[in-house]
């Protein structure tokens, strides 16, 4: 009961903390475009002060995002770095710093190494920002990074069940986005389509799926669900700088939110030829295959996780494999290759047991398909062990009831 109530409030949590993100994702966007509308010079006293009015900038940062996006770290960090000597002083550099230790967080959310230099980083920039905030209360930049950090932290404790911090976090990022709320105006962009369209969706969604959310998402005007994903889709068309981020969030709905995998499978194939060393990504991708039934497509891209994770590719390890691997013993199976089936599925199952996630469907479909091939060649001994495991974690799932009925059996047998 306990487990259960934890796993609710951390998805409670770190749903509203995404949606802090996009809120503030939509406050960056109006920022910039309102900001290369007035025509501000880069010479100005405040160059240094209003970095997200400089375009040539914000040119470098998407050029970093890429590089973000495709998993080349050390070139985005490189990139990130040269802003940070450039200015020391404004939170800009050190929001992306954290948020390229944010993405190594994302192919494994469990992984904590990354944590202290991504909180190091949210925090330098909330100092700067805040210094910002002192010299001008009505600067939108300054307004935005404390915002947006706070967002950040907020959903990173989320993740770790810190409750107490998340929530601390969240009060701040709100604190300072309603501030920020204050300095917009509408304008008609594709980039601002889709922070519009993010905010249409999921201030709809949030409370609809989670009703604790619901007081607090009373101080934010109501949206549209169809709406949003209109403005989505024609962002992930015409925008230039959010384009990406569109497509990736109109994956994450339809596979996610609406449950349509069919149509989130053409966008995320999109996504994979464009950054294809992403083990995220790559991973959505090849799970949107094998949901959609798309085997044939699937195996070279299930095969492609498993030698990227021997190349040990950054990001593509035991969570990749647990999923690439259960695929490809599905594939040999239904093809009726038995001995390069149980070949895969024992990887999988490696790679759950060194997750330790051993009521994982993946872990369990395993064990009662290995358990099965055992049993049709009368090998017994090797059934009961994979039966006594299915038994063991599988409680009431995936099999458990056939577990028990085959172990009943082999006490006829002796183990050899």
């Amino acid at each position: 009961m306990n487990h259960i109530i934890f796993q609710t409030c951390k998805k409670i949590f770190v749903k509203f903390s995404l949606f802090l993100q996009i809120f503030l994702f939509l406050t960056f966007n109006k920022i910039s475009i309102l900001n290369a509308q007035e025509g501000i010079s880069q010479t100005t006293i405040y160059a240094e002060k209003m970095l997200l009015r400089n375009q040539m900038v914000q040119i470098e940062i998407a050029n970093a995002m890429n590089d973000l996006y495709n998993f080349k770290f050390e070139s985005a960090t490189t990139q990130f770095l040269w802003f940070k000597d450039k200015y020391p002083s404004h939170p800009l550099p050190y929001f992306l710093l954290g948020l390229t230790e944010w993405w190594k967080i994302m192919p494994n959310g469990d992984e904590t190494k990354y944590d202290k230099k991504f909180i190091a980083y949210m925090d330098s920039s909330v100092t700067f920002a805040y210094d910002l905030y002192k010299e001008d209360k009505n600067n939108a930049e300054a307004t935005f990074f404390l915002s947006a950090a706070y967002a950040f932290k907020a959903r990173l404790h989320a993740e770790r069940g810190n409750w107490t911090r998340s929530l601390n976090n969240t009060r701040s990022a709100l604190s300072y986005m309603r501030l920020s709320e204050k300095k917009k105006e509408e304008v008609i962009n594709p980039e601002l389509m889709f922070g519009e369209g993010l905010y249409n969706y999921y201030s709809v969604w949030l409370p609809e799926n989670y009703p604790l959310v619901r007081p607090v998402m009373a101080f934010f005007k109501k949206g549209d669900k169809n709406k949003g994903l209109e403005l989505i889709k024609k962002a992930a068309n015409n925008a230039y700088y959010t384009r990406q981020e569109a497509l990736y969030f109109l994956v994450r709905i339809y596979r996610y939110e609406e449950e349509k995998p069919s149509l989130a499978l053409p966008i995320a194939t999109s996504l994979y030829q464009d950054y294809p060393d992403n083990a995220y990504f790559h991973r959505l991708y090849s799970s949107l295959l094998f949901s959609t039934g798309q085997f044939y497509e699937l195996e070279p891209v299930a095969k492609s996780i498993m030698d990227k994770i021997k190349l040990d590719y950054f990001g593509y390890e035991a969570i990749s494999g647990r999923y690439a691997s259960y695929y490809l013993g599905i594939i040999y199976q239904n093809r009726g290759q038995i001995a390069e089936s149980e070949n895969y599925y024992r990887q999988a199952i490696a790679f759950a047991e060194k997750l330790k996630t051993f009521d994982s469907y993946y872990y369990l479909s395993a064990l009662r398909e290995l358990g099965r091939f055992a049993h049709a060649r009368k090998d017994y001994k090797s059934a009961k062990f994979y039966f006594n495991k299915l038994k063991k974690y599988g409680k009431k799932k995936n099999g458990t009831k056939e577990a028990k009925e085959k172990l009943k059996e082999y006490k006829r047998y002796k183990d050899d």
